[in-house]
C-alpha cells in the first residue's frame, strides 16, 4: 500500500526532466547549428539521467526507531503490585522510581540498600548491592526493626546497565498450628494411625483443636467422630497405680504412653510459652512403642539399626533375661568381637557373677523405669571387673532392660601404665630414703674400720677381720649407689656426646665380658642426633643390659647366641606413628640391645625394673641391674621399654632426646677438668661439725682431730647456729643436709647472714646436682656418703685450700 503513493510522486518528475532535456537540446541546436553536437549532448544527458535513476532507485536503510521521552507514570503503572515493593535506583543510589507498595512500606525518603532494617540486614543489603553490580543479580533475606522479614531480589538493568531493579517481598509467617490441623485430617493422621499412634492437637486449656482418625477411633470407637472442642483429659483414665488408659475401656484396656510435643517454631529464640503454645499429643500403647504397626508388633529392626551404628556398647534383654539384641560395640567390649550374641547376658560373665547379673536384670525389668550399675567380671577378661549399666525401659515391645557396656581395654591399659609409673615412683622414693639412711650407717662403719686400721698393721690377728668388714661395707655402699641410681638421686655429669662413640668405647670390654660363644653385632644409623648424658653412666647402662642378655643366652642349651647393639634415628613422625602416651613427640636417638635368649614371661615383664626383682637363681643376682638402668635413663631425660617373646629373645630400647643447641648460641662446651689442688691441708683450721647421727659425728670428729684440726661438734642445725651467733670463729662448716628441726641448708643461710664468706661442706647421700638446685647456696661443696676417713680429710683439706686467702 505504501509504495503506490511513492510511484505517483515520481511520474511528474520524469516528465519535467524529459521536457527540460528536450528544451535544452533545442537551445543547443539553435546556438551551435550542429546536429551531431546536439545528438552528443542529448546522449550524454540521457546517460547521466540513467545513472541518476539507478542511484535513486537503490534501497534506503531503515531508519532507527525513535524513542519517546520516558513517561514515569507508565513505568509506575507497569510495576504496580500490592504484594511486592519494586523500586529502581541509579549508580549513585538515588531512587529513580518506586511503586505504591514500596512507598507504603518504606517511604520515598529511603532508597535501597538504605532501608529501615536491623544492623545485620543493612550489611546484607550492602553485600547484595555489590554482588548485583558485579554479577548482575543478588538475593538476601532481611529483618525489619519490628520483626518483619523480607525477601530481597535485585537485578542490574537498563541500556547501559546503569540501574538496579529491586523487588522486596514479605516472607509469610508459617502457621504451624493451621498446617498441622490440615495434616491431621489428611494423610499424616492416617499414616500415624497405621503406625499405631493416636495423635491430637490440644490447646493450652486442654481442649482438642484437631485429631486424627486413629485418635477418634480409640477414644470414641468412631473414626469419623468430631473431636473438636472436647476435653483431652476426659478421654483418658488413670488407676491407683498411675496406669493411664482410655476412659471408654474402663481400666480394662492396654496401658498407654503419652508423648508431648509443643507446636512452636524451632527457629524462634527462647523456650515456647506453655500458656499460649498448643501441643501435639501422641498416644501409644505401652507394649507397642513409637514406630509400631497398628497390630501392636514392635518395629525392632528400626531401633536395632540405630543402635548398631552407635559406638557405645548397648544391648536389650526381655523380662525373662534373654538377650534380644547386642550391637557390635557391646560384643567388642565383652571380649566377643565378631561373634553372635549369646542367648542370655549371663553367658558373658564368670560363673560367680551369673546369679547377681540375673537378679539385677529381673529387678530392673519390673516396676518403674530406673537405672543403675553393677560390677561384673567378663568371662573373656576375668581379671579386671567392669561396670555394666542397666536401665529399665518401657514401650519398646519385648525389650524391658537396656544394658550398657563400654570397651575399657584401652582404659585398663592406661590405668596399668599409670599404676606402674606410680608404683615405680613410690618405690623410687622409698629406695632413695633407704639408701640415704643406710649411707649414714655405712659411713659410721667405714669410718670406724679406718680408725681401727690405723692402730693395726698387716699381720695382726684383727687386721684381716677389719679389712673384711670394710670390704663388705664397700659392697653395701655399691648397692646403695644403685638404689640412688634407680631413685634418680645420684650425681650425673652430663656431656653432649654421640651415642655410637659410647658404644664403641665399651664394645671391646663387652666382647670379653659375654664370652666367645656369643656373637656381638654392632650397627649404627647415619645422621644421629647428639644426646646430653653422663658417658660413664651410659656405659653402665650398656654393660648391665649386655650382662643380662649374656645370662639369658647362657641359660639356654650350649650358651651360644647373638647380642645386637644398634643405634637408630627416631624422628618426630616416627614417635607419632608409635601412638605412645608416654613418649612426647620429638627427635630421639635410640639404643637397642637385643638378644636371642629365652625371653621374659609376660607376667614378669612389668616388674623387671623394680629393685630386688630378679628371675635368676638365688645367689646369682641382686635385682638392681635393670633398676639402675631405669634410674639412669629416666634421670637423663630418656625412656626405656622392654619387648620380649618367650623362646625368641628380648629387646630393650632406650630413647634419649636429641640435644639441640639454641639458635645463635655457642655449642655447649665439654666440662673442663678441675685444676689439681693439694690433697692435704697442712695449715690446720677450725671446723664446725654439724651432724645429727651420733656414730657419724663421732667418726668424723675423730678423723678431723687426727689431722690436726680444731673441731667443734653440734648435734643439729640449731645448736650449730647458736655457736656461730655466740661469736664462734670457724674456717669451715661441715654439715649434714637432712636434720630434724633446722636442716643443713637453712642453717647455712642463717650463718651466711653473720659470716658471708664462711665456706660450707655438705655431707649427704643424695645427688650433688639435685642438692645444688634445691639449696642454691654459693661457695658450698658436697661430699657423698658413705665416705672413708681419708676421703673426709682430703675433702676438708681441698675446700680449705680453695678458700684460703
Amino acid at each position: 500500500m505504501k509504495p503506490l503513493p511513492e510511484r505517483k510522486g515520481r511520474l511528474p518528475d520524469a516528465m519535467i526532466i524529459a521536457l527540460a532535456l528536450f528544451v535544452s537540446a533545442i537551445l543547443v541546436w539553435l546556438v551551435a547549428g550542429d546536429t551531431v553536437l546536439t545528438a552528443v549532448f542529448v546522449a550524454s544527458m540521457l546517460v547521466f539521467a540513467a545513472l541518476a535513476w539507478m542511484i535513486s532507485s537503490r534501497r534506503r536503510p531503515a531508519p532507527e526507531p525513535e524513542f519517546a521521552l520516558p513517561d514515569w507514570s507508565v513505568t509506575v503503572a507497569a510495576i504496580d503490585r500490592p504484594d511486592v515493593a519494586i523500586s529502581v535506583t541509579d549508580r549513585a543510589g538515588r531512587l529513580t522510581c518506586a511503586n505504591a507498595a514500596h512507598e507504603s512500606w518504606f517511604g520515598v525518603a529511603t532508597a535501597p540498600p538504605r532501608l529501615p532494617v536491623d544492623a545485620a540486614s543493612l550489611e546484607s543489603l550492602a553485600d547484595v548491592t555489590r554482588t548485583a553490580w558485579r554479577d548482575g543479580m543478588g538475593r538476601a533475606e532481611v529483618a525489619g526493626t519490628h520483626g518483619e522479614r523480607w525477601q530481597v531480589e535485585v537485578e542490574r538493568s537498563g541500556r547501559g546497565d546503569d540501574f538496579l531493579v529491586w523487588r522486596i517481598a514479605p516472607v509469610d509467617a508459617v502457621d504451624l498450628v493451621a498446617d498441622l490441623v490440615g495434616h491431621l485430617d489428611g494423610k499424616l493422621g492416617r499414616g500415624l494411625a497405621n503406625a499405631g499412634i493416636a495423635a491430637a492437637l490440644v490447646d493450652p486449656d486442654g481442649m482438642i483443636r484437631a485429631a486424627s482418625t486413629g485418635f477418634a477411633l480409640r477414644a470414641t470407637g468412631d473414626e469419623l467422630a468430631d473431636m473438636t472442642g472436647q476435653d483431652f483429659v476426659a478421654l483418658l483414665s488413670q488407676d491407683e497405680g498411675e496406669r493411664i488408659g482410655w476412659a471408654r475401656d474402663a481400666g480394662r484396656g492396654t496401658a498407654l504412653v503419652l508423648y508431648h510435643v509443643p507446636v512452636a517454631d524451632p527457629d524462634l529464640p527462647g523456650e515456647p510459652d506453655p500458656n499460649t503454645t498448643p501441643s501435639l499429643m501422641l498416644v501409644v500403647e505401652a507394649g507397642q512403642g513409637i514406630g509400631a504397626s497398628a497390630g501392636g508388633t514392635a518395629a525392632a529392626p528400626h531401633l536395632e539399626a540405630l543402635l548398631s551404628q552407635l559406638p557405645l556398647g548397648l544391648a536389650m534383654a526381655d523380662r525373662d533375661g534373654r538377650l534380644l539384641f547386642a550391637n557390635p560395640a557391646f560384643m567388642r567390649a565383652a571380649g566377643r568381637e565378631g561373634q553372635l550374641p549369646p542367648t542370655y547376658p549371663t553367658d558373658l560373665v564368670v560363673r560367680e557373677d551369673k546369679r547377681a547379673l540375673s537378679e539385677a536384670i529381673r529387678r530392673f525389668a519390673q516396676g518403674p523405669a530406673t537405672a543403675g550399675d553393677i560390677a561384673i567380671r567378663l568371662a573373656a577378661q576375668h581379671d579386671d571387673p567392669v561396670s555394666l549399666s542397666l536401665a529399665g525401659v518401657r514401650g519398646l515391645g519385648e525389650a524391658a532392660v537396656l544394658l550398657g557396656l563400654t570397651d575399657t581395654s584401652e582404659e585398663t591399659r592406661l590405668k596399668r601404665q599409670v599404676a606402674q609409673a606410680t608404683k615405680m615412683q613410690a618405690v623410687g622414693q622409698l629406695a632413695g630414703g633407704v639408701a640415704h639412711d643406710f649411707n649414714n650407717v655405712l659411713t659410721a662403719i667405714l669410718g670406724t674400720c679406718d680408725l681401727m686400721l690405723m692402730r693395726h698393721t698387716p699381720g695382726d690377728s684383727d687386721y684381716d677381720d677389719i679389712q673384711q668388714i670394710r670390704a663388705n661395707s664397700n659392697r653395701a655402699a655399691s648397692l646403695t649407689r644403685q638404689l640412688l641410681a634407680f631413685s634418680r638421686q645420684q650425681t650425673l655429669r652430663p656431656e653432649v656426646l654421640q651415642l655410637p662413640d659410647v658404644v664403641a668405647d665399651v664394645s671391646q670390654m663387652l666382647r670379653r665380658l659375654i664370652g666367645e660363644k656369643i656373637q656381638l653385632v654392632v650397627t649404627h644409623d647415619r645422621d644421629l642426633g647428639a644426646v646430653r648424658a653422663d658417658p660413664t653412666q651410659l656405659e653402665q647402662v650398656i654393660v648391665n643390659l649386655a650382662v643380662n642378655a649374656r645370662d639369658a643366652m647362657q641359660s639356654r642349651g650350649d650358651g651360644s647366641g647373638k647380642l645386637t647393639l644398634a643405634t637408630r634415628k627416631v624422628t618426630t613422625t616416627d614417635v607419632r606413628a608409635m601412638r605412645s602416651e608416654i613418649i612426647p613427640a620429638g627427635e630421639y636417638t635410640a639404643l637397642i640391645v637385643e638378644d636371642t635368649g629365652g625371653g621374659i614371661p609376660p607376667e614378669h615383664l612389668g616388674k623387671i625394673f623394680e629393685p630386688f626383682f630378679t628371675t635368676k637363681e638365688q645367689g646369682k643376682g641382686t635385682g638392681l641391674g635393670l633398676s639402675t638402668v631405669y634410674g639412669i635413663v629416666k634421670q637423663s631425660g630418656g625412656f626405656i621399654f622392654a619387648e620380649s617373646e618367650v623362646g625368641k629373645g628380648t629387646r630393650f630400647i632406650v630413647y634419649l632426646p636429641v640435644h639441640h643447641v639454641a639458635a645463635g648460641s655457642a655449642p655447649e662446651p665439654v666440662a673442663a677438668k678441675e685444676e689439681p689442688v693439694p690433697s692435704k691441708w697442712a695449715g690446720g683450721g677450725r671446723i664446725l661439725l654439724v651432724e645429727d647421727e651420733d656414730p657419724v659425728r663421732m667418726v668424723a670428729e675423730r678423723a678431723l682431730l687426727r689431722q690436726g684440726y680444731e673441731v667443734t661438734s653440734a648435734r643439729d642445725g640449731e645448736e650449730g647456729l647458736v655457736m656461730v651467733e655466740e661469736g664462734g670463729q670457724f674456717d669451715l662448716v661441715v654439715s649434714d643436709v637432712v636434720m630434724p628441726s633446722l636442716d643443713g641448708p637453712a642453717m647455712a643461710r642463717e650463718i651466711r647472714k653473720l659470716a658471708p664468706e664462711l665456706p660450707v661442706l655438705f655431707m649427704s647421700g643424695y645427688a650433688e646436682e639435685q642438692l645444688r638446685k634445691e639449696i642454691g647456696i654459693a661457695n658450698a661443696w658436697f661430699m657423698p656418703k658413705p665416705f672413708s676417713v681419708q676421703q673426709l680429710s682430703e675433702k676438708v683439706g681441698e675446700v680449705l685450700a680453695r678458700t684460703a686467702k
